[in-house]
């Protein structure tokens, strides 16, 4: 964990401890799409809380917890910034929100491959942020993956026009090819269930 990672989060629980002491409480509506995306890292939030709790006057709320994860999914995306954090975890809901749309039917969310594809969609907004997109070009195995998924392939360019209008900026072919992979994965995993 960064330095910059830790003073943000003792900086957050500071404010957070203060804030309870006043008899503030803010509410986190995000909790269930965190705990849908980043599993992980909502446990060691949790973990961390609980830590602060046994050692506090007073007990902070389970609420923090959310907080706290994106505080850590934040370091993930190396910037000092929480606001993209907060607006790709809504991208990343959409996305999901678009795929259910486009099979007509909900997708388990705690799944493998559902991690892998928020895994790949997170690594994307770090290149995209910094201009390193994967592009090859127009390969045959890029082809070979829209002619072997063809709905997936589909749902990949609703997913691309999705990510085009929130991030401000265009998707290589290559990163629309990987989108079809997780995409036809999601679809796979799902039929299996």
């Amino acid at each position: 964990m960064s330095s910059t990672t830790v003073v943000a989060l003792a900086d957050h629980l500071s404010f957070a401890i203060k804030r309870l002491r006043q008899g503030i409480h803010l509410e986190y509506p995000l909790r269930a799409e965190v705990a849908h995306l980043y599993p992980d890292e909502l446990r060691t939030a949790q973990r961390v809380l609980d830590f602060v709790n046994t050692r506090a006057e007073q007990t902070l709320p389970e609420e923090e917890a959310v907080p706290i994860a994106l505080h850590l999914v934040n370091a993930g995306f190396a910037t000092g910034d929480l606001s993209l954090t907060y607006q790709m975890t809504g991208v990343f809901t959409q996305l999901l929100n678009v795929l259910e749309q486009a099979y007509g039917r909900p997708f388990e969310r705690d799944t493998v491959n559902a991690a892998r594809f928020i895994t790949h969609l997170r690594y994307f907004v770090v290149r995209a942020q910094t201009g390193q997109q994967l592009d090859d070009g127009a390969s045959t195995l890029s082809k070979a993956i829209r002619e072997a998924y063809p709905e997936a392939y589909a749902t990949a360019l609703k997913l691309q026009a999705v990510l085009e209008l929130r991030l401000g900026t265009p998707l290589t072919e290559e990163e629309v090819t990987y989108l079809t992979l997780h995409v036809a994965r999601m679809v796979e995993d799902s039929r299996l269930r």
